[in-house]
């Protein structure tokens, strides 16, 4: 089993899941796992992993409309070193730096290969979920997408100062905050916005319809790509962006809410009543998946 099919087995034992975090008593908390093997090329630096491992759980909580309190991290490797470990924790402490929150800890383990799993904390009384879309709003997203995918091309390719600065993004905390009253549905885009919108399309029970050209690319993907539907599997398909992809009745007003955290947001189509497309074809519902890699 995949990822995608264990949390289908387990969606009747787990009733409350489904969302990018679960909200109990306007407390939001989610977790994630990260390891070397799937999740980070050789030349990630350890400040890296940290950051993005911790930003991971952040953007969950983003993605709610939460405000984000505190991280812990568990750090797992076959043996400890104190400058990689050092590195980990200040890569963990400086992005939850940029949202407000605080890196509080963790705990520490061998494992056969290095392993992290982070929990994310916040507080929302109004969250945003996914079933929340409607024929006629608008689908936007906030920044920019294909950063991940750009980044895995400058590993490969052996530029590991590149890949690692594109791996460290910024989780979209205020912008998601400041979304709350104004966004229908939201979820982050880490499975990628292709199957993102197939997720928000099967929660909120209606179809998207977007357009190639309105997608805000990364100009790094412009780098590494070889062909133009290159760039779009790039920009729809790789995932590990965590923008924003969310809907709206009121997408100037939206867009404005998340312009004034310093944040860009396009509107790259519509919700209709079923299907998921691009440019009237359809959307593959292909993205990221653990267990895949």
């Amino acid at each position: 089993m995949n990822e995608r099919s264990a949390l289908a087995a387990l969606s009747g034992t787990v009733p409350a899941a489904g969302d990018d975090a679960a909200v109990v008593d306007d407390l939001a908390i989610t977790t994630d796992m990260l390891h070397e093997r799937a999740d980070f090329p050789a030349g990630t630096t350890r400040e890296t992993a940290g950051w993005r491992a911790v930003g991971a759980s952040l953007s969950d909580l983003a993605a709610m409309g939460a405000d984000a309190t505190c991280a812990v991290a568990v750090y797992a490797a076959p043996e400890f070193e104190e400058r990689q470990l050092t590195a980990f924790v200040r890569g963990a402490s400086e992005v939850c730096e940029l949202v407000g929150a605080e890196y509080v800890g963790g705990d520490l383990d061998e494992h056969s290969e290095f392993t992290t799993a982070t929990t994310a904390v916040g507080r929302v009384d109004e969250p945003i979920y996914r079933d929340g879309a409607s024929p006629g709003d608008a689908v936007c997203v906030t920044g920019e997408l294909g950063r991940t995918a750009a980044a895995l091309r400058k590993f490969a390719a052996g530029d590991a100062d590149a890949g690692n600065e594109l791996f460290r993004f910024t989780p979209r905390v205020a912008a998601g905050r400041a979304l709350r009253g104004t966004a229908s549905a939201m979820m982050d885009s880490s499975d990628g916005l292709a199957r993102s919108l197939h997720q928000l399309a099967g929660a909120s029970d209606c179809g998207f319809a977007i357009e190639w050209d309105r997608l805000p690319v990364h100009p790094a993907v412009d780098e590494v790509a070889e062909s133009e539907s290159d760039r779009r599997e790039c920009a729809a398909h790789v995932g590990e962006d965590f923008e924003l992809v969310f809907t709206t009745p009121d997408p100037e007003a939206a867009i404005e809410a998340v312009k004034s955290t310093g944040t860009d947001a396009t509107v790259v189509g519509e919700v209709v009543e079923e299907g998921v497309t691009a440019d009237g074809e359809p959307l593959p519902d292909r993205g990221y998946t653990h267990g895949d890699g």
